[in-house]
């Protein structure tokens, strides 16, 4: 398929991100942020193990503050990390999870 279009927007694409990763309060920016770049990749190709670098250099982030929110990230249970070895990139699965939130008044 060729797509013929000076839109940047349908030329690269788009990610879908849930809403209840976009309305959990106590998900920092940040978490949110690196949890939709991960979607990003995996959603084209099924599965995805990028190496912080490319996370860092494609959000604008330093490698302490990607290092940080993916932390969060696993620590919420989003994201599990499977660490295939020494100079070799993480292979992140991806968890839909909804947590049931409370009632509003």
């Amino acid at each position: 398929m060729k797509l013929n279009t000076a839109d940047p927007v349908a030329l690269h694409g788009f990610t879908q991100v849930p809403n209840f990763i976009l309305r959990d309060p106590n998900l920092s920016i940040g978490a949110k942020t690196i949890y939709s770049l991960l979607l990003s990749y995996a959603w084209h190709n099924d599965l995805c193990f990028p190496g912080q670098d490319r996370l860092a250099k494609d959000v604008g982030m330093g490698l302490a503050s990607v290092n940080r929110f993916v932390k969060e990230l696993e620590a919420c249970a989003l994201i599990e990390i499977t660490r295939r070895g020494q100079g070799r990139t993480n292979f992140y699965t991806i968890n839909f999870i909804v947590k049931k939130q409370g009632r509003k008044s």
